[in-house]
């Protein structure tokens, strides 16, 4: 089974029509997008409706805390995430915000757990930044494979029977084997908006069948991206920084 996992796309149409496009070439039998569909780009309708579309095709999504903060408030977020917020709740139609208030924060499917921040409290929306945070993420659940995003720097953890936690940077394009019996954490990085050093878009590919997993990058037009963002009256340095990555 091939899984395309998304994590972070926060209303970037341009970044996430270009690794939809990207990971169909490798027809993925599942797709599960992991929180944060919007906040900080000018496209949160079409992202919205383009998940919602995918559900109905079988794929799996859940909750990040900007997409809660569309229907909770703006508590927790900054005041550039909050004015995106208060900009991204004011265009989005009724059902969008209710499919979005209807996003699990947590799903497990057969040996794997998919959450948007860290998996001991999903609800406390904590950053999985450090081998410490990853260790209580891990013991959290029994599940070999834990996906997350929310950091949008892409990681990798692994725990040994033995509790002996290792933590690698991973290379994009490269496959990494994900053996048994340890527990892995896969940190996705993020589809719209990198904080990397590295502006393409982050997704990760899923081999079920070799237990191997990808972080790919793709080169999208961020010059569209960055200039509907400051057409749209948000914050500028919310354009500056998808050049960057950072």
């Amino acid at each position: 089974m091939r899984i395309a996992l998304f994590s972070d796309i926060h209303g970037n149409r341009e970044a996430f029509a270009a690794c939809l496009e990207h990971a169909r070439q490798h027809s993925p039998d599942r797709i599960v997008l992991l929180g944060d569909l919007v906040g900080y780009g000018a496209d949160p309708e079409w992202v919205v409706q383009t998940a919602m579309d995918l559900v109905d095709q079988g794929a799996i999504a859940l909750a990040g805390n900007h997409d809660e903060a569309t229907w909770k408030g703006n508590g927790g977020l900054n005041p550039t995430a909050a004015a995106a917020i208060t900009w991204t709740r004011q265009r989005l139609a009724a059902p969008a915000l209710a499919f979005l208030k209807a996003l699990p924060l947590e799903v497990e499917e057969e040996d794997r757990l998919y959450v948007h921040a860290d998996a001991s409290d999903p609800h406390a929306w904590h950053y999985v930044m450090e081998q410490e945070d990853a260790r209580k993420s891990l013991t959290a659940t029994r599940q070999r494979l834990t996906f997350c995003g929310h950091v949008h720097v892409p990681r990798l953890y692994g725990i040994t029977a033995t509790d002996k936690l290792t933590a690698f940077r991973p290379v994009g394009a490269v496959a990494v084997p994900l053996p048994r019996p340890r527990q892995w954490l896969a940190v996705l990085g993020a589809v719209g908006q990198p904080r990397d050093g590295d502006p393409a878009a982050c997704y990760g590919l899923l081999d079920t069948s070799t237990s191997q997993f990808t972080w790919v990058r793709v080169p999208y037009d961020i010059a569209a991206a960055a200039g509907k963002i400051v057409d749209a009256g948000l914050p500028e340095s919310l354009a500056a920084r998808l050049y960057r990555g950072l």
